[in-house]
Formats: C-alpha cells, structure tokens, sequence
C-alpha cells in the first residue's frame, strides 16, 4: 500500500485553503493545517475531517507575521513529516492601513512574501527528500496593480502607503518568488495560482476601512466560490503535469500570462538576495 503523502497548507481554516484542505484530505493525503488561531483552526480541523472522512488531519501552530513562530512551526514540522510532498503557500491578507509584524516589517510583505518565503527555505530539506515534490504558492492577478514592478528602495511602503499597492507589490513578489525558486530548486514543481475573485472572509475582520472594505463587502456578488478558487490549487497538487510544469502562473487550472514587469529574472534574484538579507538582519 502507497504511503500518503504529507501535505502542508498555510492558512488552510478558511477559504481557499479550507477547501483545499479538504479535497486533499478526501484524496488520501496527510494533510497538515498551518494556521494562526488556535480556536478557528482547530474548529477548521474537525470540518475537514468530517467532510473528508480522513483522521490524517493534523495542526501546527504559525504566524506569518513572527519569524519567531514560523522557525518554531518549521521545527514541529521536521518532527511530524519527515517529508512534505505538496507546500501550499496559501496564506495572505490586505490591509487598509500600514501596521508592522513583530520584527518591524510592513505587515502585507511581512506575512505575503518574508513569511512564506522563510517557512519554505526552512522546509527545503523535507522537500526536497519527497519523491515528487511539489510547491504552490498563492498569489493573484492584483499583482497586475504593481505597474512597473516591485520598488526596492520602499519595500516596506514607509514613504507611501496604499493597502491595495501594498497588496499587488506582494503578489507580485509571489511570482518573482516563484520563479527564482523554480530555478534553484529544479528538482521541485513550483508554480504561482490566481485563485480568482474568490467569495471569503478574506479582508472582511476589521482590516480593511472606507473603499477597500466597500469592495470587499460587494465582492460575494460577483465572487466564485471558495471550492471553485481553491480547484487551481488541488489540480497542481495532484495532476500529472502538476507534477511536470514548473515556474509558471496558473490561473482555471491552466498556465497563464504574467503582467510584463513580472518577467524579470533579475527582479527575480533581487527579490531573493534581499529577503534573504532582511530575513537574517531580523528586521528593516
């Protein structure tokens, strides 16, 4: 009988990831629920175990926005799985206004870019231990917002601050993440999804004010919804050419175009050599 495999997912107690959870679960996987609040995910959990009928549902504790609890989640997870076949890098938020993670970055980059982007090179050696390994990372077609690409010299929106701008920029670092990512790791699929106009709770717990959370509050109305979003995610998790493609950003389960200032290889390697910078100064 064929181990299951060990899939990881970050923000997997609502939404997309919720969904995802659990198609994956339902599809025999081990399925490894990364999430912020104790109370919300452990409620999550149970659904999906319900819903599956799979008991290989399990919890480990993280927040994106503390570097201390991703090294700590990335330590429970070299003791629970000593393999992860699929990271889903699913987490993400919008904020109206600017606020800072623990260690003093802006909080959308913080959480949407440095977070994932350490949880994931922390992981690499059970990654890369799986025999087809496999890593999806979320972003969206908001990075179409960020015209002209990421600004370098303010990437923690200290001189300006706009929540959507501040939003596109880390969705596109999502793609320039991606892309870098698939270079280094070429034993690894990585590939970037546009979940599409998804009807969540995303950005509707007081986070948002004035337009942003206007348009949140109208978007269930012409939203897909989360099990339609989250069907990008669960074909490059389980089909043959998710296994095969790599590099690419994916959006109704096929590869699709980027904005153009996302074909950079050199904003690639940029994005990578300063998050590593930032990561091991600890701070901005």
């Amino acid at each position: 009988m064929t181990e299951p495999r060990n899939v990881v997912i970050t923000g997997a107690n609502s939404g997309v990831g919720f969904e995802t959870a659990v198609a994956l679960a339902l599809a025999g996987d081990r399925v490894v629920m990364c999430c912020r609040n104790p109370a919300k995910a452990a409620d999550a959990a149970g659904q999906v175990r319900d819903r599956s009928g799979s008991d290989r549902v399990e919890l480990v504790p993280l927040d994106l926005a503390s570097f201390a609890s991703i090294r700590a989640a990335a330590a429970t997870l070299q003791v629970l799985t000593p393999t992860v076949d699929v990271l889903i890098n699913n987490a993400g938020l919008i904020l109206s206004e600017r606020t800072t993670t623990v260690d003093g970055f802006e909080t959308t980059i913080g959480v949407n870019h440095l977070g994932h982007f350490l949880l994931t090179t922390l992981l690499e050696p059970q990654v890369r231990a799986a025999a087809e390994p496999r890593i999806i990372n979320l972003s969206s077609m908001a990075h179409t917002i960020a015209v002209g690409g990421l600004n370098f010299d303010d990437l923690q929106s200290t001189r300006h601050y706009n929540g959507w701008l501040a939003y596109g920029r880390s969705k596109l670092a999502n793609i320039h993440f991606t892309q870098e990512l698939a270079r280094r790791w070429t034993d690894v699929a990585v590939n970037a999804v546009h979940p599409g106009s998804v009807s969540t709770g995303f950005a509707q717990d007081g986070d948002t004010r004035g337009v942003t959370a206007l348009a949140m509050k109208l978007a269930p109305l012409v939203s897909i919804t989360p099990m339609q979003g989250a069907s990008t995610s669960i074909h490059l998790a389980t089909a043959e050419n998710g296994r095969r493609i790599t590099g690419r950003y994916w959006s109704g389960s096929k590869p699709r175009r980027t904005a153009p200032w996302a074909h950079n290889a050199e904003s690639d390697k940029k994005l990578w050599d300063v998050s590593e910078q930032l990561i091991a100064a600890g701070h901005p």
